[in-house]
Formats: structure tokens, sequence, C-alpha cells
């Protein structure tokens, strides 16, 4: 299979189709090729336009969703960006084209070594994988400009917003049900804003659901 020209395609027929014009997202989606970061099985199908099972219950998001979460937050060179819930790192490989270092989050170590292997082959060098929680954030490299979330939550933990750099950008999308909004939250002078960017439906990451109320 020409993977080569299997990216190129995905770019012009998945990501540039769906409003993302910012050539340096656009760019970094070529730069980075997907079928390293998929489970060998189905390196075939890394350029589908659908989510891909990791295992563990976790997925790498589709093309489309991912590029227009990636826009949104608008990653500069001199950005330091939090990537919770790397998975096997493409997600993380594609914001280490746009920023200046990141800090890839990921709580299953199966797939956090995966993804340290994957930047040691690539050369990839700004990108550090660190394990824990990832509803805890990872307060050891913050504050950050950006936090980008690999995965929907329906509840938006407070460590994250406090790990969050006063003008800094986080783009997460909430999930209620089966629908989904991407949303972009800024921080100014401490006080936190948010906006609605687009509806969309993407695998949950584990650990943000709303805890349920008890009903009598």
């Amino acid at each position: 299979m020409d993977f080569a020209a299997a990216r190129v395609k995905m770019v012009d027929n998945q990501i540039r189709t769906t409003d993302v014009t910012s050539h340096e997202t656009l760019r970094a989606f070529l730069s980075v090729p997907r079928e390293v970061f998929v489970p060998e099985e189905r390196k075939a199908l890394a350029y589908i336009d659908s989510d891909i099972p990791l295992g563990s219950g976790r997925a790498l998001i589709s093309p489309s969703p991912l590029a227009k979460l990636i826009q949104l937050a608008e990653i500069g060179p001199q950005d330091v960006v939090l990537d919770v819930g790397c998975g096997t790192g493409y997600s993380s490989a594609v914001l280490s084209h746009l920023a200046s270092s990141i800090v890839a989050l990921e709580e299953d170590a199966g797939l956090a070594a995966k993804a340290s292997a994957a930047f040691d082959a690539l050369g990839i060098v700004n990108v550090a994988v660190v394990s824990g929680p990832l509803k805890d954030g990872w307060a050891g490299e913050a504050p950050y400009d950006v936090i980008v979330f690999e995965g929907s939550v329906e509840s938006l933990p407070k460590p994250h917003i406090d790990q969050l750099k006063d003008r800094g950008r986080l783009v997460v999308v909430e999930r209620s049900g089966a629908s989904g909004m991407a949303k972009l939250y800024t921080k100014e002078d401490g006080i936190v804003s948010d906006r609605f960017a687009f509806n969309c439906h993407i695998p949950a990451l584990p650990g943000f659901a709303k805890p349920r109320e008890f009903v009598f």
C-alpha cells in the first residue's frame, strides 16, 4: 500500500473538506505517517475516515475532528502543549510540528510505551511521554499554553483549568448522551470562558464521567 499517497488523499478529502484551512495544520498532518501509530493488523485502515480501535477500550480519533480541534487551538511555535490521552502518540506527533514542546499524557502503560517507541522511530524529540491519570492532568510542566483532549468528556475537571496558562486555550469535546460539542476554553486574568465551536462525536476518554446523582 502506498501510505504516502493515502496520507495526501486523507488531507485533501477528509480534512480540507471540513473547513480546516490552516496551512500549518494541514502541513502537520501531511508530515506524520499515521500508519506508524495504529496496530499492525489495522495498518491498511490507517487513513480511513473513521476511528481506529487501539485496544484497552481506546481509539485513534478519525482525522477530520482531530484536525478541527487542533486548528481551533491556534497553536503557535512557542507554545507548550499538554496532550491529554495521547494513546499511541499520533496526535502528539502532529502537534510536535506546530508547537515548541508537547507533554503527552497517557494513563495506559501499554499505549504510552507504543507512543514512546513511535517517537523514537520517527526521531521526534520535542515530545515527552508521561504516565498518570488523565483526569488529573500533569502539573509537573504546568502551566500550559494549550491543552488538547484526545477524546470526549462528560465533565471537565478543575485540575486542567488550573494548569492552563493565562491567555491559554483548551479544546475539548463535551459529551451529552450520544451527542457532543467541541468547545474552546480560554483564560484571561484568571477568568475562564468558553464558546461552542462545532458539533462533534468522538470516542470517550476514561475518567471524565459526571458524578451520577443518587435518586431516592
